[in-house]
């Protein structure tokens, strides 16, 4: 047993099942299953994967010349209590680089049994890759009794050539048909997906659309998926040489075969492949589109409380959680861009938290929300060039290193204005689909750049929180009773009474929604352009008022202290009957530090206003300025009046939402006076 003093100089190949069966500190080979932005999910074995965190690694994450489907050899540095295994990077990334190749089989073979690993694994053959695998656990592979192969690839369907060809003498009808008389795929019945339990040993036909592709060491996996299900599809022609070479993703096809039991995943093995000409393409398109379509609808839309405003967009309501389930369905990634604000972040874990759950029942691996939900935060109050730039260069770079299909980009409590469409028109020249839901009213020209909008209207009841609440309950009816609450979180005043009531009847009363609001506004603010996924999960779904309690307390105490020095600086003034308060934002906050800008004037806003009288607070800067007012302002009309009062000072309505104006800072003074002048002359 000397070899236990040397497990440095080995690498091992798992056998097992499950996590807590890995031995940390030895180097195990892996498979590449695909990538996050925090690092790479490596599969260990079809049931086992880890993270190799960006940090562990000798490069950027961006320059690792990996894709998915690699060998590769990592480090297991620790398995965590609730079965996360934390990888680190191996320097070693090839067999011959090691003095030698042991198993890890915790349920099998004796401990440290080496075994000898063909140096053709080295090779540097790579699969065909398409999207980001969705259930490693029905990859075509050998069945429990197999032996390691010959090039040390037990499990993920990495079988030595000499087994594929023995494979194909004695187990594999695929490889026979390939290679002898053609089959007619007509003379096999055709068979819906989701029929195919029952049909095991039989030979069998499938009409639909190829929708993955991989190449392993023996096989090309075919994922077909029709209007009932998809089917992993195994066809063999020589170990790792691509059976069918010319077909591809999205195409119609009819394949057939014998339907095989791997590991307890159906599988077909293919006996023939044919591509569908355009009459019976047409009609395998309609028949899936048909049941995607029927999938996908909600069946009906049910408002979280008694609101009218809510009650008057049903159909919006149902149009957006439509798109949001067939992204879902279609293993499209959905990227939710919202506002870093206590509102935006409402908003986007109300989505996140009816998402996850479909994603999780579709794509049953560990990594799969990973792959295809995510959250990016949004510093400004609109969905710009800067944003928009940045999720094209990442889609592109997803679909061409891992060819990920295009996501849904799901605009929450942004995106509803014209200085949003620019971005969102940039995102539909490459093809992404847009979804707009806001509860300000939408512009006229947004609606021309998103195939989706759903906005609040002019009643001015709704907030985003709310909105997106009852889109995510319609997305996903089984999660409704963890949404309930979350529309009266959302709001800073005047909560619509139909959702304080739903709130304390789920149980949280009008002091835990006023902390969680509270903390989830402190942590909006530190590191906004974080989704922060398990901290707003627990403020918002797993506390029992202790973490948000704490947190709100911290918000409270960082609030009061710059609102009592603010409120010592305040300059007070009347024109044309309208008391204006002014803060010089500059000079009388910190700039960098909570709370912000915005917040701060919302809550000297509330503080200072006057009941009997508009009342309008105004924070002005550097080069901007903010306007509150109790009397409803058009801020596009202010700034145009402005504009034409100081000529060359370059005034600019940016961020309607957030009641923000522009200009060049060498006209502060003219500016601000001449913005007190409209927002009077307009009241």
């Amino acid at each position: 047993m000397d070899w236990i003093t040397h497990e440095e100089d080995v690498w091992f190949d798992f056998r097992g099942e499950h996590p807590n069966q890995l031995t940390a500190g030895r180097f195990y080979r892996g498979t590449v299953d695909g990538f996050a932005e925090f690092g790479v999910f490596v599969d260990l074995s079809p049931s086992v994967t880890g993270l190799l965190h960006r940090s562990e690694l000798d490069r950027r994450l961006e320059s690792l010349d990996w894709d998915r489907g690699d060998t590769v050899f990592v480090q297991v540095k620790n398995v965590r209590d609730n079965g996360n295994v934390d990888l680190g990077w191996s320097i070693r990334q090839s067999e011959s680089e090691f003095r030698g190749a042991r198993i890890d089989d915790p349920d099998g073979a004796p401990e440290g049994e080496p075994f000898e690993a063909d140096a053709a694994d080295d090779s540097g053959s790579k699969p065909v890759k398409t999207r980001p695998k969705q259930d490693t656990e029905s990859r075509h592979e050998p069945s429990e009794d197999d032996e390691v192969s010959a090039d040390g690839a037990a499990g993920n369907g990495r079988v030595s050539e000499q087994e594929a060809s023995a494979e194909t003498e004695s187990e594999s009808p695929s490889s026979e048909s390939v290679t002898s008389e053609p089959v007619d795929t007509d003379t096999f019945p055709r068979v819906a997906i989701d029929d195919l339990e029952d049909r095991v040993g039989d030979d069998v036909s499938v009409e639909g659309f190829v929708v993955d592709v991989y190449q392993t060491s023996g096989p090309t996996v075919f994922e077909v998926r029709d209007e009932t299900g998809s089917i992993e599809c195994a066809a063999f022609v020589e170990a790792g040489v691509r059976a069918y070479p010319d077909v591809e993703v999205d195409d119609a096809v009819r394949l057939a075969g014998e339907v095989e039991l791997r590991r307890g995943e159906l599988q077909i093995e293919t006996e023939a492949l044919d591509v569908l000409d355009d009459d019976d393409a047409a009609a395998v398109q309609g028949r899936v589109e048909d049941a995607m379509t029927s999938r996908a609808r909600p069946a009906s839309v049910e408002p979280l409380a008694a609101h009218a405003a809510v009650e008057a967009l049903v159909d919006e309501v149902a149009d957006a959680a439509e798109a949001v389930r067939r992204a879902v369905f279609d293993g499209r990634p959905i990227v939710v861009r919202h506002a870093a604000t206590a509102d935006g972040y409402v908003a986007g874990a109300a989505i996140e938290r009816a998402v996850l759950p479909l994603i999780r029942e579709e794509y049953p691996t560990s990594d799969a929300e990973y792959h295809y939900f995510t959250r990016r935060p949004l510093d400004e109050p609109m969905y710009g060039m800067d944003a928009a730039t940045n999720d094209v260069t990442r889609m592109l770079q997803g679909r061409d290193r891992h060819d990920e299909k295009l996501p849904l980009v799901l605009l929450v409590g942004t995106g509803s204005t014209v200085e949003s469409t620019d971005g969102l028109g940039l995102l539909g020249v490459y093809g992404a689909r847009r979804v707009v839901i806001d509860a300000a009213t939408a512009d006229e020209e947004v609606a021309d750049v998103s195939e989706v909008l759903v906005d609040g209207g002019e009643s001015g009841e709704l907030s985003t929180g709310a909105l997106a609440a009852n889109v995510a309950a319609a997305v996903n009816a089984d999660v409704r009773d963890d949404l309930v609450h979350l529309p009266a979180v959302s709001y800073w005043e005047h909560t619509p009474d139909a959702y304080v009531q739903a709130a304390e009847d789920a149980g949280y009363d009008a002091d835990r929604v006023r902390e969680m609001r509270e903390a989830v506004a402190l942590e909006a603010y530190y590191q906004s352009y974080q989704d922060k996924r398990e901290l707003i999960t627990d403020l918002l779904f797993d506390d029992g008022g202790g973490l948000a309690g704490h947190v709100s307390e911290q918000f409270r105490i960082k609030l009061d202290t710059e609102v009592e020095t603010a409120e010592a600086n305040l300059e007070t003034r009347e024109a044309g009957g309208v008391h204006f308060a002014v803060l010089d934002t500059d000079s009388y906050t910190h700039r960098f530090d909570f709370p912000p800008t915005t917040l701060l004037l919302d809550e000297l806003h509330r503080r200072n206003r006057v009941d009997d009288a508009p009342f309008v607070t105004v924070g002005v800067g550097t080069d901007e300025l903010h306007v509150r007012s109790t009397t409803p302002v058009d801020v596009r009309a202010v700034a145009a009046a402005a504009r034409e009062s100081v000529p060359g000072a370059g005034v600019t309505a940016f961020g309607i939402r957030d009641g923000r104006i522009e200009f060049l800072s060498g006209m502060h003074e003219d500016v601000l006076n001449a913005v007190v002048d409209a927002i009077a002359d307009q009241i």
